[in-house]
């Protein structure tokens, strides 16, 4: 009988977990297709009924805001991954490929794209920051390519504030202090989608229980804040941009609020999930049993990261 070396028997067990087969591209696929619908269809699902009407770029708009804040989440997240794993005692030197230099092309041509369609073009306000958003990735991209990818925190951080600024204009009620709640509510967005997204990659490549179960539970201690960070920030930017007169009628009556409620169910559904996944990892005999809930949580950050881009395309409730 012919005996398998460790070493074989190991290296075998990763390249069966780096191969998923044919099975697993085509429901990432589909996931990817399912996800684009929400942008694409929602602007004039979300408006029926309500008498508000969308312009023909409504859904291409959120689209390309959907592919602005996937960017930005891959590479943040492969950013905050990186410092977590150099945390894990005896981690594997093998990581799983870098997404953040494609992610960097899809932002940089999101944001040009986007800056085309705002009104008056690249002239305008929305058009220059746009144009700043699409350099930024860009150079976040060249930075990933580089011996030190951590430098991409800088075009980063940039691609973040110009977002914030678009998102509230000089006209608005102290925009100066809604910038500052959406710089908080999308850093913290892009690290718990992107790190859980990177997180799992990392592990699907490790396969080791205890170095795996290291990263997954770092990352979880972390993920307690963010969801902090997301559900406050969000909060009070809901009630800043809804008449306070009228906040519950406008959550049904208005596609802003409609969509906007569905955002807040999914990302409660997503803190059960995380919930899940953490009880999971306390109590379970494999630590690593926590990954199923985790992959079903990075599923339901994907559709709240396509909602959010269709919520930043909708008008704000009496502005329509």
């Amino acid at each position: 009988m012919a005996l398998i070396r460790p070493t074989e028997a190991v290296e075998a067990t990763t390249s069966a977990r780096r191969t998923g087969g044919p099975g697993r591209a085509v429901t990432l696929l589909v996931l990817v297709a399912l996800a684009a619908l929400v942008p694409l269809l929602g602007p004039s699902v979300a408006a029926h009924g309500t008498g508000e009407s969308t312009t023909a770029h409504t859904g291409l708009v959120a689209l390309l805001r959907t592919l602005l804040f996937a960017a930005l989440c891959v590479q943040v997240g492969e950013l905050f991954t990186a410092g977590l794993i150099r945390r894990v005692p005896d981690a594997p030197p093998h990581l799983p490929v870098a997404w953040a230099p494609y992610a960097a092309v899809v932002g940089s041509a999101a944001a040009a794209a986007a800056g085309e369609l705002a009104p008056h073009g690249h002239g305008s306000r929305s058009g220059v920051l746009a144009l700043l958003e699409a350099i930024a990735f860009a150079l976040a991209g060249l930075c990933a390519l580089t011996r030190r990818p951590n430098r991409q925190v800088w075009p980063l951080a940039a691609v973040v504030l110009a977002e914030a600024l678009r998102a509230h204009p000089p006209t608005e009620h102290t925009p100066l202090i809604g910038s500052g709640l959406t710089v908080v509510h999308l850093t913290c967005s892009a690290v718990w989608a992107g790190g859980l997204l990177s997180a799992l990659r990392t592990l699907r490549l490790w396969g080791g229980a205890d170095t795996g179960a290291a990263l997954l539970g770092l990352y979880a201690r972390v993920a307690a804040v963010l969801f902090a960070g997301v559900t406050v920030t969000g909060l009070c930017s809901s009630l800043r941009r809804l008449p306070s007169d009228a906040v519950l009628d406008q959550l049904t009556t208005t596609a802003y609020g409609r969509v906007l409620l569905a955002k807040v169910l999914v990302v409660v559904a997503v803190a059960l999930l995380a919930l899940w996944a953490r009880t999971r990892l306390r109590r379970a005999p494999d630590p690593l049993a926590a990954c199923s809930p985790a992959r079903v949580e990075i599923v339901a950050l994907g559709v709240v990261v396509a909602v959010s881009g269709l919520l930043t395309a909708l008008p704000l409730p009496g502005r329509g």
